[in-house]
């Protein structure tokens, strides 16, 4: 725990700050399954990183470009409606999801994460209708992102808009990838927005509103429910206690954090033990989201070790390292992230702006 308490802004930008440098620390290594390539390939990251071409746990030549999940890649959702000019990162083996993205850029879910900041600066309050125009321009113009891959709720999305759905109606079904834990990223800064009201209940409600624009998924929910309690409570305390916050969600998980932590703390293991051992390293929320709490909990007065254990764990780190930033952000405060992650942002001086003007209002 913190000695002294630290001002709730402080906070928020820091759990702002957090949720782009986690992202972006990952995202060289993003969903690498192998350790031992990981290791052969990068070392042990530490800093940000640019991508290499090679991916060897690449699955992306399998995935459906008409639709969320695999399948064939003769529709062209994918390089037509999204992604224009991207599709051909699609086919070939082995390619990086982010093919050809910068050191310290931000993956795609974090880019829409920022649509949102966006439109709660412009509008001054939350926008339903606003996001989705804002979130339609932003997938569907050319050139706004970088990055070559989209998960597939974006896909499902996108190919109802095509059909004609009006926008509030276009999520796609729960399908086996829905409920993973990029469906949470965009949900710290609506956690945030809603604070003045005082009100959990306004609280959950709010983001579970907000996710269903692009997730109808009541797994999911269960979830997202808990990581807007847990920063509501963090943000409501002067010197929250991390750790056991932490281990409380997941003990309402099912997931026994305090033990694990403690055993790996006697025992000395790894974290891999603990991530791709007791527990999947991939993107499914019930697997993730207890990732990230076991994270939270055993380096919760560490911003930079737990952001660096989380990477180097693979798997969907980007989406973990997002939602871990967030946590730790809200918890220790913008001073705890390291300054040459904030200033190696390839977005820094954007991000700034963005982030004070959303400050502002709470000062």
């Amino acid at each position: 725990m913190n000695t002294m308490p630290l001002n709730k802004t402080d906070r928020m930008r820091g759990a702002l700050w957090g949720m782009f440098v986690g992202d972006a620390l990952a995202m060289p290594v993003h969903w690498y399954y192998s350790i031992a390539t990981l290791w052969q390939d990068f070392g042990q990251i530490k800093d940000f990183q640019a991508p290499k071409a090679h991916h060897p746990n690449s699955i992306m030549s399998l995935a459906n470009t008409s639709k969320a999940g695999r399948g064939t890649q003769e529709g062209d959702i994918v390089g037509s409606v999204i992604l224009k000019g991207k599709k051909h990162h699609w086919g070939p083996a082995n390619r990086h999801y982010h093919q050809g993205m910068q050191a310290g850029e931000n993956t795609l879910n974090l880019m829409c994460a920022r649509v949102l900041l966006r439109s709660l600066n412009t509008i001054g309050d939350y926008d339903p209708a606003d996001f989705l125009r804002e979130y339609i321009g932003f997938m569907t113009e050319p050139d706004r992102h970088n990055d070559t891959y989209a998960e597939s709720y974006h896909r499902d999305f996108f190919a109802n808009y095509a059909k004609g759905i009006p926008p509030e109606k276009c999520a796609g079904a729960e399908g086996h990838d829905t409920a993973s834990i990029g469906g949470l990223v965009s949900l710290p800064m609506l956690v945030i927005a809603s604070l003045s009201e005082g009100n959990l209940t306004t609280t959950i409600a709010q983001a579970l509103n907000h996710q269903r624009l692009t997730h109808r998924s009541p797994s999911l929910e269960i979830y997202s429910s808990e990581l807007s309690a847990l920063l509501f409570h963090i943000f409501q305390e002067t010197n929250p206690n991390t750790e056991e916050l932490a281990c409380a969600a997941a003990s309402r998980l099912g997931f026994p954090a305090a033990k694990v932590v403690a055993s790996v703390r006697s025992k000395q293991s790894s974290d891999c033990d603990v991530i791709g051992g007791l527990l999947s390293s991939a993107c499914y929320i019930d697997q993730s989201f207890p990732s990230v709490l076991y994270l939270a909990s055993r380096y919760s007065n560490n911003f930079e070790a737990a952001l660096i254990a989380n990477t180097n764990v693979g798997g969907d780190n980007c989406h973990r390292g997002a939602i871990l930033g967030a946590i730790l952000g809200a918890s220790l405060g913008f001073e705890a992230i390291p300054k040459r992650w904030i200033d190696g942002l390839i977005a820094h001086d954007e991000l700034n702006n963005e982030i004070e003007t959303f400050i502002k209002r709470f000062e």
